[in-house]
């Protein structure tokens, strides 16, 4: 994985009623809004978030 990959991440549903675990992490990727895209650099720590919540929020593209 070369540093400069990037990620886009898009939130498709709402973190209204989620536990405020996965509200922080929300917070945390940047995503405040529904349908928001993101672009986050590939790496460990962001793919465990996104991991941590699939029912939430999706990778829209991968690459540089």
């Amino acid at each position: 994985m070369a540093a400069s990959t990037k990620l886009t991440i898009e939130q498709y549903r709402s973190g209204i009623g989620c536990v405020v675990r996965h509200k922080r992490i929300l917070r945390s990727l940047g995503l405040r809004k529904m349908n928001q895209r993101v672009e986050l650099p590939d790496n460990p720590a962001v793919r465990g978030m996104v991991a941590a919540i699939p029912h939430l929020v999706r990778i829209v593209a991968e690459g540089s």
